[in-house]
């Protein structure tokens, strides 16, 4: 097990509540550096609230969420990103009106080195179809290929850890082979990912470690392939 001098991303009790309602209820869970961790549950589940509170982009009731080392909480997205935090939402959220090229420029704003054009390479490299598309508008795209363009736009802030929100949601399954392909690529070279997902199978068979989320709580932890195998698990999100 890797010691805490690894951990890049670690929440503790983290409770979020809109309005009355406890829609995070005490969720602990960690991402160290260098894999991919998968957060599967059903949808309702808390998973893309707790996104939302690691990110800043909804308030925290309670617990504590640390980056780095260090306490996040309050910071702003474009804090979090510089410090190399990055989400690629639920539905994607590319710019429609703008072309793939200017995307991937967007995504690389809070950087001013001169290595930009060469990371935009390095994401066609990743993204074929996105090259051979690169002065197409965005809007104009499947929503695979807007999923493959917003998750190259994150890659171009050169992320130390990348939140995945359901990647795979409303795609054809021959695009959602595609996706997961390149999720194990992104990690392969390198950069540490949380995965939230409601496809537990496919999810887990990536993974490190996993967590399962059941009513805004962590219930089940550990490596992935042994939850992929658990009865529980099996039973509850693998249809057996």
């Amino acid at each position: 097990m890797a010691n805490n001098d690894n951990v890049l991303l670690k929440v503790t009790g983290l409770k979020v509540a809109y309005g009355g309602i406890q829609a995070v209820k005490g969720a602990s869970f960690e991402v160290r550096q260098g894999e991919l961790v998968s957060l599967i549950g059903a949808n309702g589940a808390g998973k893309t609230t707790t996104l939302k509170a690691i990110t800043g982009t909804q308030p925290v009731a309670s617990g504590t969420i640390e980056f780095m080392g260090r306490s996040i909480a309050g910071q702003g997205a474009w804090d979090l990103v510089k410090q190399g935090l990055v989400m690629v939402p639920e539905g994607r959220g590319t710019f429609t009106r703008m072309t793939i090229v200017e995307n991937l420029q967007m995504g690389a704003y809070v950087r001013n080195d001169g290595e930009i054009d060469a990371d935009i390479d390095k994401v066609f490299g990743i993204f074929p179809r996105l090259k051979e598309r690169a002065n197409q508008l965005a809007g104009t795209m499947s929503g695979g290929e807007q999923q493959m363009l917003a998750m190259g736009r994150a890659l171009m802030a050169r992320p130390k850890v990348l939140l995945l929100d359901e990647p795979s949601m409303g795609l054809s399954p021959i695009m959602v082979d595609k996706i997961f392909e390149v999720v194990n690529d992104i990690h392969s070279r390198g950069t540490t990912v949380l995965l939230v997902e409601q496809n537990a199978s496919r999810a887990l068979q990536l993974a490190n470690r996993g967590y399962v989320m059941e009513s805004g709580e962590v219930t089940m932890s550990g490596d992935a392939k042994a939850l992929l195998n658990d009865p529980k698990v099996r039973a509850a999100y693998l249809g057996e």
